[in-house]
């Protein structure tokens, strides 16, 4: 289908790159970071500045092509066909204000860059675990944090938003100018204009200690139910993550864990030492490998393992109401059977704290849910997709009957829409603002359920 002449048009006027459908280029511009997602846009913009975003907004009127931002690429579900994607990377603002407790940043920023400039102040943002994450995507999907039981989600953290309207105005909007667009915006995306900055608050960690104990993977229920037990009067100021290991055989890695099972345990005190879940995680079982001490966001940012290149990769996420001792014993022996092989890693993480009361009004909650589960597939090229997508199958029925009644968009699987991220009152309350603030349906929808 030949594109629309106003999208050929762009390349005129428009002062950063448009890569359009054929163009040398486009296909490495128009994908995501998983690489396992096939993204069909008709363009990729990456916008200088607010004239080329006001450019875009007309560009798209005219083509009756929706305008979707994907600032790095991070959280794509693979529904863009024929849309016009927009990359932020100019948008790149950085003004921390320690005496405030508040950090203003463009949406074109990675939460690396962040954690960098607030390493040894005593402050820390409330990013993700990848420091190549953008912070806009992050925080307007939710954003589950080494900080959320101290601080709350990413999104809850959200105090204001410069946004660009579809009729082109620029302007900053917070709770007392624009409730209902920040309420959207704390967890479900763009869907009422384009955010070009976010101002978010910090999180003030004086005296930040972390943990990471490594337990042999026949203890993994007696290490998980320790944690469990300690979850029920755990401080706020404790952050866990707990996370099963199911190495292949594989030359590419080291010899350590080549072929290895083990379950880790990762903690994050922002009050100093946490000497007491330490005892209880000794007394559960016998502990392989420790390592405690000071740490600091730049630390953890840096252990996470997490990929700093796209890299393709299956996987799915829900967050649990409970985990009592028969889910628990269901859990490992699923994760033990030799047939669920493809299941690389699952990792637990416990809520609560500030995550129950949050102190802002929006979109995004894990009020309703004790646990946050992730499991991850690796994809291999040449290798058949269905062992793995069985294994997430069969891993999603058995937890089940413990899931939460919602989750978070950052944690959605390619496919899934806001629908499991809150009740039918809030999604249309979501399509309320979204008519309201682009009654032409130019920016695209999102995860919003048709």
């Amino acid at each position: 289908m030949p594109l629309p002449s106003a999208l050929h048009a762009l390349s005129g006027t428009f002062d950063g790159p448009v890569l359009l459908s054929g163009d040398d280029g486009f296909d490495a511009a128009r994908r995501p970071w998983n690489l396992a997602i096939d993204q069909t846009p008709a363009a990729v913009a990456t916008p200088a500045g607010l004239d080329d975003l006001r450019r875009l907004l007309a560009a798209a009127r005219d083509a009756g092509t929706p305008i979707a931002v994907q600032p790095s690429g991070h959280g794509a579900s693979g529904d863009l066909a024929g849309a016009l994607i927009v990359r932020t990377a100019a948008f790149d603002r950085l003004d921390v204000d320690l005496d405030a407790g508040v950090v203003v940043v463009g949406s074109g920023v990675r939460w690396g860059a962040v954690v960098a400039a607030l390493e040894g102040t005593g402050w820390a943002a409330p990013a993700g675990t990848s420091p190549v994450v953008s912070v806009a995507g992050y925080t307007l999907g939710g954003g589950h944090s080494w900080f959320s039981r101290t601080a709350g989600l990413g999104s809850d953290n959200l105090r204001a938003a410069w946004v660009l309207r579809t009729d082109g105005t620029h302007e900053r909007v917070d709770d007392v100018s624009d409730p209902e667009t920040m309420w959207a915006l704390r967890g479900a995306g763009g869907i009422a204009g384009i955010v070009t900055a976010l101002e978010i608050d910090l999180v003030r960690t004086p005296a930040q200690w972390g943990a990471a104990l490594t337990f042999d993977a026949a203890d993994s229920a007696a290490v998980i139910r320790a944690v469990r037990d300690f979850a029920e009067h755990a401080p706020a100021t404790l952050n866990v993550f707990t996370n099963s290991m199911r190495m292949p055989d594989a030359p590419m890695l080291p010899e350590e864990i080549r072929g290895r099972s083990f379950l880790s345990v990762q903690a994050l005190s922002s009050d100093g030492p946490a000497d007491a879940f330490l005892d209880a995680l000794r007394g559960a079982a016998a502990v392989q490998r420790e390592l405690v001490g000071p740490t600091s966001p730049a630390t953890l940012a840096a252990a996470s393992g997490e990929p700093t290149d796209p890299t393709p990769g299956r996987g799915a996420a829900l967050a649990l109401a409970q985990l009592d001792d028969a889910t628990i014993s269901a859990l490992v022996d699923f994760r033990q059977a030799p047939e669920q092989w493809p299941i690389v890693g699952i990792d637990l993480r416990m809520l609560g704290g500030a995550l129950d009361s949050p102190r802002r009004a929006g979109f995004s909650s894990l009020a309703s849910a004790g646990w946050l589960l992730h499991a991850l597939v690796p994809v291999f090229p040449e290798a058949p997709a269905e062992p793995g997508d069985a294994s997430i199958a069969g891993l999603l029925a058995l937890l089940a009957p413990a899931a939460a009644d919602r989750t978070i968009p950052t944690f959605l699987a390619p496919g899934q829409t806001l629908e499991h991220c809150g009740t039918a009152a809030d999604i249309d309350r979501l399509r309320a603002v979204r008519a309201s603030a682009d009654p032409d349906g130019i920016l695209h929808e999102g995860r919003l359920p048709r």
